[in-house]
């Protein structure tokens, strides 16, 4: 792909969109970047910026050059389908993200992971199991670095593991994923989507450039997913229930992941595994120290993804052993009292809070609230009947919440995360679980889901 003097406009100055525009930079390319953003609050990537001779547009002006480049490098923050995005295109522009972009410089083989939920679990899962193999593994993506900061790496990868959101998706046109994983679609970014069809089907373009050379792996168990079925062109490996033209299949057997993999369940392609008609790769998950059945499914998926990449269950089984789950997701903060407080911060969408629920046979003092996303709050009806013992709301989303679901939980509004862990603190009793999964985005009050649960934790450790 030839990038010498064209020009470039890269929308958003983020990390990925600072590596992006130094990349650019350094092929030839006459880039400016630009970002709504107002210059004192981007002082120090501007000045990186201008050091670099890349021109600068920002605030108002942020799209102003757009109609008249070859090509926009779009953040996942701006919708694809704003109208100045449509002009640019309408007059010839290419619109893409960073991971098409990326991509498009890069031989390595891809594993690519995308679902509404346990993304980035499965994504951090495994890259641990593929580096236990002593596999050499870049994983990045929407979470830890970009994709664009590898390209230029001296460092050699055997796989790159790649978390990619819909909005990522949005701009593919020739992504092409070795192994696409999709693990669920639920209801998710509604205020950004048409409807649940749209969205689905951002998520399923994972597979859009795959073929009978590549592998898809998805949860059969998902309405959307086998709604949208003819969309996967990958050889199919599945979890859950099984899915039409299936040649991998997981299954949960008391404490042991079973996989199982037909005879053509690999590609033309070389494999380390001599697979008959009944192999069985058999792995212990008894001492994982991931809770939930959603975890058996994220557990399922990594360890299917990393046989396809060559993986040994050796090297599977001592990522699943070591593996301590991530920050901010069904995590235990402390016991107090006999009450085990847990932040769930990263449940952004309502059936994350369905799933955490599910986790725990202990009656819950749920914490909800912040930016409402667009669901359905009523879908979480049987599991707050069933373990919510008190609903402490909070945030821009309070009202909408309270109305939804007050007819199944008594219901207290809190004005902010102190006033939460408070009230929680004072209506939980010993054996109680008193649980942050808000369900919403988090900026109404927070920089991010990661700020809010550091805040509920720290609230939670100040407890007397």
């Amino acid at each position: 792909m030839e990038l010498y003097r064209k020009k470039i406009h890269v929308i958003g100055l983020g990390v990925t969109g600072l590596a992006t525009a130094k990349f650019l930079n350094r092929r030839g390319a006459i880039v400016t970047a630009s970002d709504m953003a107002s210059a004192d609050r981007l002082e120090q990537p501007v000045a990186e910026l201008k050091r670099l001779g890349i021109e600068t547009v920002l605030g108002s002006r942020y799209t102003e050059g757009c109609d008249t480049a070859d090509m926009i490098v779009l953040s996942p923050g701006v919708p694809h389908t704003s109208d100045f995005l449509v002009r640019a295109q309408r007059q010839g522009v290419e619109v893409l993200g960073e991971i098409e972009l990326a991509s498009r410089f890069v031989t390595t083989p891809i594993i690519a992971i995308t679902g509404t939920n346990g993304k980035t679990t499965v994504t951090s899962l495994l890259g641990d199991m593929l580096k236990s193999c002593g596999m050499n593994v870049f994983v990045g993506g929407n979470i830890g670095d970009p994709l664009i900061g590898h390209v230029d790496s001296d460092n050699h990868a055997d796989w790159i593991v790649l978390e990619v959101s819909s909005f990522q998706l949005d701009t593919i046109s020739m992504f092409h994923p070795a192994v696409g994983v999709l693990l669920n679609i639920t209801e998710d970014h509604l205020d950004r989507y048409a409807d649940m069809s749209a969205y689905a089907a951002s998520k399923l373009s994972i597979f859009q450039n795959q073929t009978d050379r590549d592998i898809a792996i998805v949860n059969g168990s998902d309405f959307w997913i086998r709604q949208f079925s003819d969309r996967i062109g990958g050889r199919c490996w599945g979890f859950g229930n099984l899915m039409p033209h299936q040649k991998g299949s997981a299954e949960i057997a008391g404490s042991e992941l079973q996989i199982k993999l037909d005879a053509d369940a690999f590609p033309d392609r070389s494999s380390n595994f001599e697979i008959s008609e009944d192999s069985v790769f058999r792995i212990d998950i008894s001492r994982s120290r991931l809770y939930g059945k959603h975890n058996f499914d994220n557990i399922s998926a990594a360890a299917m993804a990393a046989l396809a990449a060559g993986a040994s269950v050796k090297g599977i089984q001592s990522a699943i052993n070591n593996f301590k789950g991530l920050a901010h997701r069904i995590e235990f903060v402390r016991e107090l009292h006999g009450v085990t407080y847990v932040d769930d911060s990263k449940a952004t969408n309502i059936n994350a809070v369905y799933r955490a629920l599910e986790c725990f046979d202990q009656p819950v003092v749920l914490i909800m609230g912040g930016i409402d996303k667009g669901g359905d709050y009523r879908i979480l009806k049987p599991v707050i009947q069933h373990h919510v013992r008190r609903l402490i709301v909070m945030g821009a989303a309070a009202g909408l919440i309270t109305s939804a679901l007050k007819n199944w939980a008594p219901t207290q509004r809190a004005a902010s995360m102190t006033d939460a862990v408070t009230m929680a603190q004072r209506v939980a009793v010993d054996g109680d679980v008193v649980l942050l999964s808000p369900a919403c985005s988090s900026f109404d009050m927070f920089t991010s889901y990661a700020h809010r649960g550091n805040v509920y934790q720290d609230e939670v450790n100040r407890l007397q």
